[in-house]
């Protein structure tokens, strides 16, 4: 059966986030066997306030900003609001990555926030190899 996720740009993963309340490291997806992954963008969803603390990137095991570099969750003031977090496009074009299989995409807290959960949902495609 051919992966509904390969061309297409999906919904790779829903990932709970249990506190966003100190520095901690939060595994969204494993790139599978056979393919390279390709993020686009992901939204981080709260259950109350976070504070205007907040800081988070995304990426790469072991080089965390590789697709976002540290963001502010500041604006997150409220049950079930939700930003959209990807790289900013300008003149210059943003350069991403092509992650290849058994690649581990985190979701790492940098400066906590109040002591709230979150969801994160991970978008992109994946292309066989």
């Amino acid at each position: 059966m051919a992966n509904s996720k390969e061309k297409t740009l999906a919904l790779l993963s829903t990932t709970a986030v249990t506190s966003l309340a100190g520095v901690s490291q939060t595994t969204l997806y494993t790139v599978p066997v056979g393919v390279k992954c390709v993020l686009s963008e992901a939204w981080l969803e709260t259950a109350a306030d976070v504070g205007a603390a907040l800081q988070f990137q995304i990426g790469q095991n072991g080089a965390t900003t590789d697709f976002l570099i540290s963001t502010a969750g500041d604006n997150l003031d409220a049950q079930f609001d939700v930003i959209i977090c990807k790289p900013i496009i300008s003149a210059t074009p943003v350069k991403g990555k092509a992650y290849p299989a058994g690649t581990v995409i985190e979701f790492d807290v940098t400066v906590g926030g109040n002591a709230v959960a979150g969801t994160l949902y991970l978008f992109g495609f994946l292309v066989a190899v």
